[in-house]
């Protein structure tokens, strides 16, 4: 055997001469599998101008250095790529997604807490918009919160002050406006943690909706952040 079974390690041979090289090689490799970060995992062409050390999730349909290397870790090393095996449950963090996921099999799932044989599992998820406030009485975050979701509730934090003749403001959807929250600060820093007591389930994506209190908005800016599960499908 040449290699490890799990992660392709290159091993010494017997007698073997300039054994560093292969060492190194294979320290090389750990170092870019151990608290495994992928840069992304959802990019089928390679960075034009990769550094050592990076390491990508293959998707499916990978072009150019990729091709044919589906499912598998990209780890630029010593300036070429080399590809790795990735097996079921492997976690990493997703740098361009903000978050980790676990690999079911096929490709990376992010928030994901539970994964069976056949790639069901359940996310746990988190989906942050700075939301730029409209003049007006309310200004909705269009299909902030995703279909298919169980929202357990909304965070947010005002990134510019909220201005306008309002006294105050609430978050919630149509319906129910001050469902995540109501009399909320309008200062510069400010933050609410909007909770809902029993989870809600969304079928179709839906806007969130400001809606100012004792007058209407001028101008502001908002971080928002909807914290909700979903849960992927077994394959076929």
């Amino acid at each position: 055997m040449s290699d490890t079974n799990r992660f392709s390690l290159p091993l010494l041979q017997a007698a073997q001469a300039q054994k560093h090289v292969t060492v190194n090689e294979a320290l090389t490799r750990l170092d870019g599998l151990m608290q495994l970060r992928l840069l992304s995992a959802t990019n089928t062409t390679p960075p034009l101008i990769p550094q050592d050390g990076d390491a990508y999730g293959v998707p499916a349909s990978p072009v150019n250095e990729w091709a044919g290397q589906a499912g598998k870790i990209a780890l630029f090393s010593n300036g070429g790529w080399v590809f790795i095996p990735v097996t079921l449950g492997m976690r990493a963090y997703i740098v361009d997604q903000n978050g980790w996921a676990g690999f079911d099999g096929a490709a990376w799932l992010m928030g994901v807490q539970s994964l069976t044989a056949h790639g069901a599992g359940m996310q746990m998820l988190v989906k942050e918009v700075d939301h730029t406030i409209a003049a007006g009485a309310t200004s909705s975050v269009s299909l902030a919160i995703p279909g298919q979701a169980v929202v357990f509730g909304v965070t947010g934090r005002v990134l510019n002050t909220i201005t306008g003749t309002l006294t105050g403001f609430s978050v919630g959807v149509s319906g129910s406006d001050n469902r995540y929250g109501s009399g909320l600060s309008l200062a510069n820093g400010s933050w609410m943690r909007g909770l809902t007591g029993t989870p809600l389930t969304y079928y179709s994506a839906e806007d969130l909706v400001l809606t100012a209190e004792g007058g209407d908005f001028a101008s502001g800016e908002i971080r928002l952040a909807i914290h909700y599960a979903q849960f992927s499908l077994p394959s076929a």
